[in-house]
Formats: structure tokens, C-alpha cells, sequence
């Protein structure tokens, strides 16, 4: 720049502050403490606090390393690896019994990639009043339906009180929605309470938006690693597309159930009511993805679209994602058990009764400060936990930090 040009064309910017998950694991980067532990990170790891590469993954890394050809690094179609997308979506919705052509399904850059390519085709397409989230919701999901230039409103989601689903107050703000408006929704492990609606209650969604002609978008990132059960995990999805009332659309990512965080594999479906309509959309969203990312990555897709399609491999995966989930379910145990051993104030059956890897604990804003400054336990300022940072050796020391800051900051 040359000396007489006073300012920069974007000096009038507003600050943008970091996301506060990045916020939180730049603080625990910083702490020297010997026994520091963050329980904000929506990764998976091991007894050991390591990451840990499925077995599934390591053995379709060999299978893939034996099969590479001259090709393996040639661009993808745009709408990505169609033995990773067929397979994705057999792996989400199960048996389509006649509707496979009214699913437009495209690979992604993992769940984020396939919540903004979706929030950017309905908004040009079906132009809606507004996207409801849930709240709390992931943060990201204000973040790209904004950007996406659509309203953003929210239905009431936790209950701080009773620590539970408000389950009446989100259908009757629901019931206020306008014909047309998209409803977000989480498929399972709902991101960040870890508090799912049960069966009746999902069929009572439904409900809703037909009566209010709502479009559903589930954002489906944990399936498999909430309960161990592909299936139970998708039931809401499932019974969405058995019902066959409502066109709508899914978010699909590989990243927490297989471990492939850093490959960004994802994919989005699109459910429409006609074969015609399906044709249609799939020509806009393929014009969308191309001015994104013209073609989406090559290697995690194929890892995926290995195991999902390698009968023995799938049947690997199927046992770490009962690995995963089953040990989160124990430290979900542990933290619950330490709290009612130490008589901690409060109500503790929460962390039990929620599913996945998140815990909406409850503590307060002033009781996660004083678990951060005299602890060194780091959790987002809401009590969120990600129970997949706890383990064996330092769920004792959690437990205590927590009941030390409840007595110090009673509810």
C-alpha cells in the first residue's frame, strides 16, 4: 500500500470474535498445569486421552493402499464418489422400497458442507420465511443459515430447570411456524444437550409439519455413535421417509462415526415428492456445488464407501462404533456415580439419561469459571461437556472440580 492511502477498504468491519470451542482449546493450549483436562472438543478419544483410528478405518487404509491406481488422485464427478454416496444412503434411510428416484443424494465436505450446500439450495429454491433451530442448537447452525441470508428464529429445545427435553413449549412454537419455513433437526445425540425426543415425541414432530407444512432438514452426524445402533440411531429419519407425507432433507456426516475428522466426508439427500422433481433438483444442487468446490475429495470417500460397502469390514465398524459409544456410556456412568459418592448439591440423573457425546450438565456460567480458574478443567461456558474427554484416570478429579464450584457457587 502506498503511504498516502490512509485506511484499508475494510477498516469499517465489524470484529468477529473466535468460536468459542476454538476460544476454549486455545486457553487449555495455553495452561501449564499438570493435571489440566478439556471437555469441550467434539472428538472421540481413548482411556489414554489419545485419538484413536478405528480398526475398520486402519484395515480399509491396507485395502485401499493395495487397490491404488493411476487414477486415485483424478477429480471426483461433482457429485462426488457414487459408491461412497449409494452406500451413505442405504447406511442412513435403510430400504427406500420405491423412492429411489426421489432421493437426490451428493457427496460433501463432511456435515457442514452438506448443511451449507442445503441451507443455500433452499434458500434460492424454496425461499423460506425463516430456518428454525433449536435452542440450544450447534452453534455453526445460526452461522451458515445466516449466511445463507435466511431468518433465523428458534424453538424452545433445553428445559434448565428440569434438565429436560421441553418437549411442549417446542411443539407449540412449532405450531407457529409459516407453511414453507424449514425446521432443523437433530437425528440423534441432539448436539449440545445430548437430550433426544422419544419415539411418540418424533411421530408429535411429524405431526407438526405436516399440519404446518414445514420442510424437516435433520443435520445426521452421529448415527451409530450415539447408541451403538444404526438403525435406532436413524429411526427419526426413517420414520420421516416411511410416512411419505413431507418432501425433506438430511445432512449426513462420516466424521464422529468413523473417525474421519480431518477427511470432511459427508454427504446430503434430498427427499422430493416426484421423480421429475428429484431430476430438477439434482441439476441446481449440482450447480451450487460446483461454484463451491467444483468436485469434493477424493481419499475419505473412499475409506468410507470401503467399509460401507465390504460386508466383513462393515461388520468391524459396527463393533468400534459399540466400542465407542459404549465408553462413553461408562463415563457418562462414572461422572454420575463420583457426583452422588461425593453428595454433590443438585440433580445428577441427567448425565445418565442424555445420549452421545455431549452433556448439558447444568453448572452455570459462574461455576464453569471457577472450574476453569481453580481446577483446570476447561468447558464451554453453557456446561456443555463432550463426555468423550473424560476417562478412567481423570473422571474422579472432573467430579470433584465440579462438586468444589457447586458448594463455592451454589444453584
Amino acid at each position: 500500500m502506498g503511504s498516502s492511502q490512509k485506511a484499508s477498504l475494510f477498516s469499517d468491519l465489524a470484529d468477529i470474535p473466535l468460536d468459542p470451542h476454538y476460544a476454549l482449546k486455545e486457553s487449555f493450549r495455553a495452561d501449564t498445569h499438570p493435571d489440566k483436562v478439556i471437555l469441550g472438543s467434539g472428538l472421540y478419544r481413548d482411556d489414554d486421552s489419545q485419538p484413536w483410528v478405528l480398526p475398520s478405518v486402519e484395515k480399509a487404509e491396507k485395502i485401499g493402499k493395495k487397490t491404488e491406481d493411476s487414477g486415485r488422485y483424478e477429480y471426483l464427478p461433482i457429485s462426488g464418489l457414487e459408491s461412497f454416496v449409494s452406500a451413505a444412503r442405504t447406511v442412513l434411510f435403510g430400504p427406500l422400497d420405491g423412492k429411489e428416484n426421489r432421493v437426490v443424494s451428493l457427496q460433501t465436505v463432511s456435515g457442514t458442507g452438506a448443511n451449507f450446500l442445503g441451507a443455500q439450495f433452499l434458500a434460492k429454491t424454496l425461499k423460506p420465511s425463516a430456518v428454525w433451530l433449536s435452542n440450544p442448537s450447534w452453534v455453526n447452525h445460526a452461522n451458515i443459515w445466516g449466511l445463507a441470508g435466511i431468518n433465523v428464529k428458534t424453538y424452545p429445545y433445553w428445559d434448565a430447570k428440569n434438565k429436560r427435553l421441553d418437549f411442549e413449549r417446542m411443539i407449540s412454537k412449532l405450531e407457529t411456524a409459516a407453511p414453507g419455513d424449514v425446521v432443523l433437526l437433530h437425528a440423534c445425540a441432539h448436539n449440545p444437550t445430548g437430550v433426544d425426543p422419544t419415539k411418540s415425541q418424533w411421530e408429535s414432530v411429524a405431526d407438526v409439519c405436516e399440519r404446518r407444512g414445514l420442510f424437516p432438514f435433520f443435520d445426521c452426524a452421529y448415527q451409530g455413535f450415539a447408541s451403538g445402533d444404526l438403525a435406532e440411531d436413524a429411526w427419526a429419519v426413517r420414520h420421516f421417509l416411511k410416512r411419505d407425507t413431507l418432501e425433506m432433507a438430511v445432512a449426513q456426516s462420516f466424521s464422529k462415526n468413523m473417525g474421519l475428522y480431518g477427511e470432511r466426508v459427508g454427504a446430503l439427500h434430498l427427499l422430493c415428492g416426484t421423480a421429475k422433481a428429484a431430476m430438477k433438483a439434482r441439476g441446481h444442487l449440482s450447480r451450487f456445488q460446483r461454484g463451491q468446490v467444483s468436485q469434493p475429495p477424493r481419499a475419505g470417500a473412499r475409506l468410507a464407501a470401503t467399509i460401507l460397502s465390504d460386508p466383513e469390514l462393515f461388520q468391524d465398524w459396527l463393533l468400534d462404533l459399540r466400542k465407542m459409544s459404549g465408553r462413553v456410556e461408562k463415563m457418562r456412568k462414572a461422572l454420575y456415580d463420583e457426583l452422588i459418592a461425593l453428595r454433590t448439591p443438585g440433580q445428577w440423573d441427567h448425565i445418565v439419561s442424555q445420549i452421545g457425546m455431549f452433556s448439558y450438565t447444568g453448572l452455570t456460567p459462574e461455576q464453569v469459571a471457577s472450574i476453569q480458574e481453580n481446577s483446570h478443567v476447561y468447558l464451554l461456558k453453557s456446561g456443555r461437556i463432550s463426555v468423550a474427554g473424560l476417562n478412567s484416570r481423570n473422571v474422579v478429579y472432573v467430579a470433584h472440580a465440579f462438586d468444589a464450584a457447586v458448594r463455592k457457587h451454589p444453584f
